[in-house]
C-alpha cells in the first residue's frame, strides 16, 4: 500500500528510524525529522522526573520553529517507543505524557498493545507494532494497530530470526496495510529493496549509531566501523528475548561470546525500569555490551545525519535508475 496520506510530502525517503536505547536522544531525533525521515526514541531514554514531558515539549517546539522558518522543507513527524511489557513500571505514567502531547506515532513492542490502541487513536495518534513472526503479526492486527514493523533476521537490538523476504511474504498474505521492514538496512539500495519486497518503508537503526548526533560513545561508533556481519552474535543471554550484539563489546566486558552459558538457576531478566525511573535493570547490557545489526559491514564513516540522508537519497535514486534502465 502507499505511505499514509498523513505522511505525504513530508518524507525525503520512506524511512522510519528505530528507537535505540540510550543512543536515540533529542539531537538525533530532531536531525532525522528535519532531514525528512521519521525519527524516534524510547520513552525510557527520558530519565528522571518530568524528563519525558520536557523532551516532548522541546522536540515539538523545535520542529514547529523549524517548519515555520523553512516552509518548503520536508519535515517528518516523530515517534515514541513504548515497551508494553508488564515489567515496564513507567508504562501508564508515560502514556499519560504521550496523551498530553498528542504524540503522532507510537511504536509499541514486546506485547500486543490491545488496551492502548483505542487510547492512542482517541488523541489522533497512530500505532505501529514490532513483530518478529506471523503469530505476533496476527495478534497485533487483532489489537487494531495501524501498521506492522517486521523485525527480521539481521536487525539490531531485539530481533527475529526469519529472513526478511520470507517474513514480508507471510505478512502480505494476511495484511495489505502499512509494513515497515527491519533487517540490515544500511544503504539507499537496501531501502529500495525493502520496497521491492513488498514493504512500504524501511526501518533503520544501526546505520544511525555511526552519526555525529547519535548518543553513543566514540568507542561504540568506532566498533561499528571496524565490524562485519561475522562480529554479530544473536543470543538470548542478555535478556529473555533474542538480540544481536557486537562480539568485541562482549569480550571487552570480560565474557566469551563463543561460550555464553547461563546457569540453570539464573533467569533472564526482561525488566526495564522502576516506577520512579531511577533504576533500569540490565542497563549494562546496552551501556557496555553494544547492539548492532548484520549491516555493520557496509558502514565506513560517521557523518552528520544531514550528510547521511543526502547519501542515502543518492544511493536510492541511483539504484532505482539502474533497475529501470535494465527493465
Amino acid at each position: 500500500m502507499p505511505i499514509p496520506s498523513s505522511l505525504a510530502g513530508r518524507l525525503a525517503l520512506p524511512v522510519l528510524c528505530s528507537p535505540m536505547f540510550i543512543v536515540s536522544t533529542l539531537p538525533l531525533v530532531f536531525a532525522q525529522c528535519v532531514n525528512g525521515i521519521i525519527g524516534s526514541f524510547p520513552a525510557l531514554n527520558a530519565r528522571g522526573d518530568g524528563a519525558l514531558d520536557q523532551w516532548l515539549s522541546e522536540l515539538t517546539n523545535r520542529l514547529a520553529a523549524f517548519r515555520a522558518a523553512n516552509p518548503q522543507a520536508k519535515v517528518a513527524p516523530f515517534a515514541v517507543n513504548q515497551i508494553v511489557h508488564k515489567t515496564n513500571a513507567r508504562l501508564d505514567a508515560d502514556f499519560d505524557v504521550l496523551q498530553r502531547h498528542r504524540v503522532p506515532l507510537v511504536i509499541t513492542s514486546l506485547r500486543a498493545p490491545g488496551e492502548y490502541v483505542p487510547r492512542i487513536h482517541a488523541w489522533g495518534g497512530r500505532v505501529l507494532h514490532d513483530v518478529t513472526n506471523i503469530r505476533h503479526a496476527e495478534k497485533a492486527l487483532e489489537a487494531g494497530v495501524d501498521g506492522l514493523i517486521l523485525v527480521a533476521a539481521g536487525a539490531g537490538g531485539h530481533s527475529g530470526a526469519i529472513n526478511p523476504m520470507a517474513l514480508v511474504s507471510e505478512v502480505r498474505r494476511i495484511y495489505d496495510g502499512l509494513v515497515v521492514l527491519a533487517g540490515s538496512v544500511t544503504r539507499g539500495e537496501h531501502i529500495l529493496a525493502a520496497l521491492a519486497m513488498g514493504a512500504d518503508m524501511a526501518y533503520m537503526g544501526t546505520r544511525f549509531i555511526a552519526t555525529e548526533e547519535a548518543n553513543a560513545p566514540p568507542a561504540y561508533k568506532r566498533m561499528i566501523l571496524e565490524s562485519s556481519a561475522s562480529d554479530i552474535l544473536y543470543t538470548p543471554y542478555f535478556s529473555s528475548a533474542h538480540g544481536n550484539y557486537l562480539k568485541p563489546s562482549i569480550r571487552a566486558a570480560g565474557l566469551d561470546p563463543d561460550n555464553l552459558v547461563r546457569e540453570k538457576s539464573e533467569t533472564a531478566q526482561m525488566a526495564f525500569t522502576s516506577a520512579d525511573g531511577s533504576r533500569t535493570v540490565g542497563a549494562k547490557t546496552w551501556k557496555d555490551i553494544w547492539s548492532a545489526g548484520h549491516g555493520v559491514g557496509a558502514i565506513g564513516d560517521v557523518p552528520s545525519v544531514a550528510a547521511l540522508v543526502a547519501e542515502l537519497q543518492t544511493q536510492f535514486a541511483g539504484a532505482r535508475a539502474r533497475l529501470c534502465a535494465g527493465a
